[in-house]
């Protein structure tokens, strides 16, 4: 970890956001009377698709320390 970020980057801001939506929306699903898988796996989903848009927000380069 040669950088000085600290991961405070575009990249892993909407990274950290997007998957704290998917946990959110897993956890609603959970606590649902009776538990609803579909929304569930809809947050599961989502919680993925995060770790996809860090990799594409980094390879346009908002994860470097210019931004």
């Amino acid at each position: 970890m040669s950088d000085n970020n600290h991961g405070n980057t575009p990249a892993a801001w909407t990274f950290v956001a997007v998957a704290m939506l998917g946990f959110v929306v897993g956890a609603a699903g959970m606590m649902l009377e009776p538990i609803s898988w579909t929304i569930f796996w809809i947050g599961v989903a989502i919680s993925l698709a995060s770790l996809v848009i860090f990799a594409v927000m980094a390879r346009l380069g908002y994860h470097d320390t210019g931004h």
